[in-house]
């Protein structure tokens, strides 16, 4: 199989799905003629014309409200924010529209569109470009929320959630575009090349939404985590000679509660990890549904490493972002309690 970035991965589930079917559409800021910020739907344009990959004005409150029309009226659309940070002014288009569409309409219409955003820290772009505001949609209902941690996932996945009837919020930790980052932002990155992920099949497959994936077999203790923190935790468990078991949740709406519950009945004790903010975090839903379902099965109290309560700093990016030695305490506490 081709190897390929998380980046060319993501184009390539765009170029298969458009290819495929004539009603998927591709625009946002930049992602026509300049093919995005990030280069993920460069050569689309070309490709398939400027009615089917096109660049809009500067207003995300424009690009999704255009796009939920679209998709009322029988289009797909995969739309880029070109920043998860930039989707606020988009928020009460996607919670009281795009997720409500289907419900309020009895099910005459559905909202088939995927918005994608590039996500999370670790590019030094401090408060304004490091946000993770996924908690902001696992609380709606009416939407699915995807957060891919390699190029083999991240092409199902968007296939997948572009073929969805229902709108979806995808993403991308903008860290492991071009490779996976274990934490160690003084060390060489390794490129998908060098990665077994990398390898990412021709065409057409899917990734389906909903399902976990153990990234690391193991006994001792079971770690929830997605996108890069999978990779942070990877480092951690080595580093501290622990026989953790990963599980990459890949899917945090509709979330794979039987994987959660099954690794953590075995092991006994659970760390949740996520790049946003503690409070009101995605871990502490995580944290409740593991104490609602394997409290008999629990031998220490579930630990959260996280993001601190403060918006993302720039000079202090390493202070903030959960590397492997805040990890690995944690995964320290949870053996020792």
């Amino acid at each position: 199989m081709p190897r390929m970035t998380m980046i060319e991965a993501i184009r390539s589930a765009m170029d298969v799905a458009m290819g495929r079917d004539e009603a998927v559409v591709v625009f946002g800021e930049d992602v026509g003629y300049f093919g995005g910020v990030f280069r993920c739907t460069a050569g689309l344009q070309q490709k398939y014309g400027r009615s089917r990959c096109f660049d809009t004005p500067i207003s995300e409150l424009g690009i999704v409200g255009v796009a939920i029309g679209m998709a009322a009226y029988g289009l797909k659309p995969c739309i880029e924010i070109q920043f998860a940070d930039y989707v606020y002014p988009a928020y009460d288009q996607i919670v009281s529209e795009a997720a409500r569409l289907r419900y309020r309409s009895a099910g005459q219409f559905t909202c088939p569109i995927v918005i994608r955003m590039p996500t999370g820290g670790g590019i030094f772009g401090g408060q304004t470009h490091s946000q993770s505001p996924e908690a902001l949609f696992t609380h709606v209902s009416g939407l699915k929320v995807v957060v891919p941690s390699n190029p083999r996932d991240a092409k199902g996945l968007l296939i997948a959630a572009i073929e969805d009837p229902d709108p979806v919020i995808f993403l991308e930790p903008k860290r492991l575009y071009n490779g996976p980052f274990d934490g160690h932002h003084d060390r060489p990155v390794t490129p998908w090349s060098k990665h077994p992920a990398g390898e990412v099949a021709d065409g057409h497959y899917t990734v389906p939404l909903g399902k976990a994936e153990i990234r690391r077999a193991g006994s001792a203790v079971t770690v929830l985590a997605y996108g890069t923190m999978v990779y942070v935790a990877q480092a951690a468990a080595e580093e501290r000679g622990i026989d953790a078991e990963i599980i990459d949740l890949r899917t945090l709406l509709p979330l794979d509660l039987d994987a959660i519950t099954a690794s953590v009945k075995k092991t006994g004790r659970c760390v949740v990890l996520h790049e946003a903010t503690l409070t009101s975090g995605f871990g502490a839903e995580l944290a409740a549904l593991v104490q609602e379902h394997c409290f008999w099965h629990l031998e220490a109290p579930v630990q959260r490493v996280t993001g601190w309560d403060t918006p993302y700093p720039h000079a202090q990016e390493w202070d903030y972002f959960p590397g492997p030695r805040r990890v690995g305490e944690a995964l320290a506490a949870a053996m020792e309690a």
